[in-house]
């Protein structure tokens, strides 16, 4: 049986392997709370495709511009 904890740690693993990810999945991948992530999202130009789904690469680049951000 695998133990919770092992599970959370297997799925967060798996997110980062994964090219288009959930908006849940997203916001856990970005670090970014609801209101931020949407926000930042607008900013950047980032929206869901047709199935409702964040593209990592997309996802990627906001990441590098809140970065980017941050050592300022």
């Amino acid at each position: 049986m695998i133990k919770h904890d092992e599970r959370v740690v297997m799925r967060a693993i798996a997110l980062c392997f994964k090219p288009y990810l959930k908006p849940e999945e997203a916001m856990i991948y970005c670090n970014q709370q609801h209101t931020q992530f949407a926000r930042n999202c607008a900013e950047m130009g980032i929206f869901k495709n047709d199935r409702g789904y964040y593209s990592k690469k997309d996802l990627d680049r906001l990441m590098g511009e809140n970065q980017g951000k941050a050592k300022l």
